[in-house]
This record gives structure tokens, sequence and C-alpha cells, in this order.
């Protein structure tokens, strides 16, 4: 019994062009890992801080190395992008803004307001 598939045999991902609604489904769930796995970090340096005046001057040495403010970007952009999309993700869960063309806007406004919500949150606190 012989017969041919019509499916590919190799699916390069990176090909394919998702929709918007898609990458701000993907962005809100890596985005909620990201915060997931910070939550050592943070209860570490809050840990750390409470200790008293030596711990607090630890905690506010180490947020103040390179690769610690890279990771203080990437959870700044998961914070505001998961809260955006699930704002989103919830609007859409009472039915307002299902049809194509606004849940198309809102996604835009949620991937491209994330970074810039995210790089003011940063610019106030550093």
């Amino acid at each position: 019994m012989s017969t041919t598939a019509s499916r590919p045999r190799f699916l390069n991902l990176l090909l394919i062009r998702m929709p918007v609604g898609a990458a701000a489904s993907i962005a809100h769930r890596i985005s909620g890992i990201f915060l997931f796995l910070s939550i050592p970090l943070a209860a570490f340096l809050l840990d750390l801080s409470l200790q008293g005046p030596e711990g607090f001057t630890r905690a506010a040495e180490i947020l103040s190395y390179t690769p610690i403010r890279v990771l203080q970007v990437v959870i700044a952009w998961s914070f505001v992008q998961h809260v955006l999309a699930g704002i989103r993700f919830l609007l859409l869960d009472m039915d307002i803004g299902l049809n194509k063309s606004s849940a198309r806007v809102s996604a835009w406004v949620v991937n491209c307001a994330a970074p810039v919500l995210a790089a003011l949150l940063l610019w106030g606190v550093w």
C-alpha cells in the first residue's frame, strides 16, 4: 500500500509567517516563563535587602552588575508584555475586540507598547 504524503517532510518554523495575534500569544507565554524563573532571584534579593543596611547595600551592588542589568531589562519587558497581553486576552474573553481587524490592532499595540513601556519603566528606575 503505497501512498504519497502531501505533508512536508521538513517543517522550518522560521519560514512560517505567523499572524500578529499568534506572536502576541507566544510572547505572553514566554514572558510568563521568564517571570516565573525570576522569582528565586527576586526572593533572594528581597531577603538580602531586608537583613539590614549591609544587606541592602549588597543587594544594590548586585543589581548594579551588567549581567543583572540585562536581566532587569528582560524581566521588565516580561512584566509589561505579560500584563498588556493578559489584559488583551481578558478583553477577548469578554467578547471585546473579537473581529479580525480590532484583534490584529490590539495585538500590534501590545507587541509595540511592551518594549516602549519597559524602557520607560527602566529609565525611571535606573
